[in-house]
């Protein structure tokens, strides 16, 4: 079976507050055309299909457009819901649209409801793992603790359960929104989902699975032979610019048989960061290669210049965001690289040190942490209604 595996679509997300619908269009149209030109039998979107739960009205246009088209195709669709979407929002008539091959598993009831499709080989059994909020979801799962590993690895023991009941040679296929240890980051782009002090899970929970179709994490990456992130397919933060985007057409043959091969996804516009004085980028011909990306700009004068973004957009009118190497640095670091990488606690950790003078003991960084687990639990709670 022919598998095309997408995910982080973020539909109605803005890059530096300049909208992004036609680049989001273009990938859907080019999702068609991969469709209809590779022979895809199944496409798998695993998660963050929305960049927010309440999603805007043209993000929901071209949501309702991809799935009349795939649905004109008669291709089946498999879909989760990711940390960024409001599961019940899409899930809305899930049960009724199946009838024209659009499956969307977004309620944690469904993690052991497979979508059962038959080609040469047998039987493929997709079971779709939505974004699964530990404090939301452990008493329901029967978790030990509220954490990543505990209810992605109780959600997985009904996968297999399920699994093992079915007839002897069937193949599984699992979409799950998680970030798995080992796997690469892109800072400013992914929301944090740390609970119990961790954000990852480990590979080994997704155990006699014949492939895992990850979403979350929006770099396109290989995490075993049958593990993988598609990433998202633009580049949503300028953290992400040195990284192609991709999707993954991945062949199911017959017992363990598996092949992947990466499938570029169009670049509506480069992404680029430079670096350099204002009059220098202004007048060189060096930096005309970039007069029609979208830049982040960092200026090297020493003194911030005048309405220097204004003039930069004369030359570069795609220039998004401009940064001053030489401004709120401490020991020649800025506060931005300082924070990079650190989750919300250590941040948070580091103010306080910083505001007081002392160090948290032992037991306000636990306090800090049930805090911050529970506003955030709170907020997912919201966002999932």
């Amino acid at each position: 079976m022919r598998i095309l595996h997408t995910s982080d679509w973020h539909l109605g997300r803005q890059l530096h507050r300049t909208p992004l619908l036609a680049e989001q269009r273009a990938f859907l149209e080019h999702l068609l055309d991969t469709v209809q030109n590779e022979n895809v039998e199944a496409v798998v979107v695993a998660g963050d299909v929305f960049d927010r739960a309440i999603p805007p009205l043209d993000a929901i246009d071209q949501f309702k457009w991809i799935l009349e088209e795939l649905a004109g195709l008669q291709v089946p669709l498999i879909m989760i819901s990711g940390n960024h979407d409001s599961s019940r929002r899409l899930g809305v008539n899930a049960r009724l649209i199946e009838h024209a091959g659009i499956h969307l598993r977004t309620s944690v009831e469904d993690c052991a409801r497979p979508v059962v499709l038959q080609d040469e080989h047998g039987p493929v059994a997709f079971y779709g793992l939505p974004y699964l909020e530990p404090g939301l979801v452990q008493t329901q799962l029967g978790a030990e603790q509220a954490s990543h590993h505990a209810v992605l690895s109780a959600a997985m023991d009904q996968v297999r359960a399920d699994l093992a009941a079915r007839p002897s040679g069937t193949r599984s296929v699992v979409l799950a929104h998680a970030f798995v240890t080992g796997a690469h980051t892109s800072p400013d782009s992914e929301r944090d989902i740390t609970a119990g002090g961790v954000p990852s899970v480990s590979a080994s929970v997704f155990a006699e699975v014949d492939y895992v179709a990850l979403g979350h994490l929006h770099r396109c990456q290989k995490i075993s032979e049958n593990i993988r992130y598609s990433g998202s397919p633009l580049a949503y933060s300028f953290s992400e610019a040195d990284y192609p985007k991709a999707m993954w057409l991945v062949d199911l043959g017959s017992g363990t048989s598996l092949t992947a091969r990466k499938l570029l996804c169009p670049v509506p516009r480069p992404m680029r960061q430079v670096t350099g004085a204002l009059q220098d980028m202004m007048t060189s011909a060096d930096y005309a290669q970039y007069e029609t990306c979208w830049l982040h700009v960092t200026l090297t004068d020493p003194d911030r210049p005048h309405m220097a973004m204004e003039r930069l957009q004369e030359r570069f009118p795609h220039a998004l965001k401009l940064s001053f190497a030489h401004e709120h640095q401490i020991d020649g670091q800025s506060y931005r690289s300082r924070v990079q990488g650190r989750t919300d606690h250590e941040i948070a950790l580091g103010f306080l040190h910083h505001v007081t003078g002392i160090p948290a003991t032992r037991a306000e960084q636990d306090l800090l942490q049930e805090g911050l687990e529970k506003v955030r639990t709170e907020a997912a709670a919201r966002e999932a209604n």
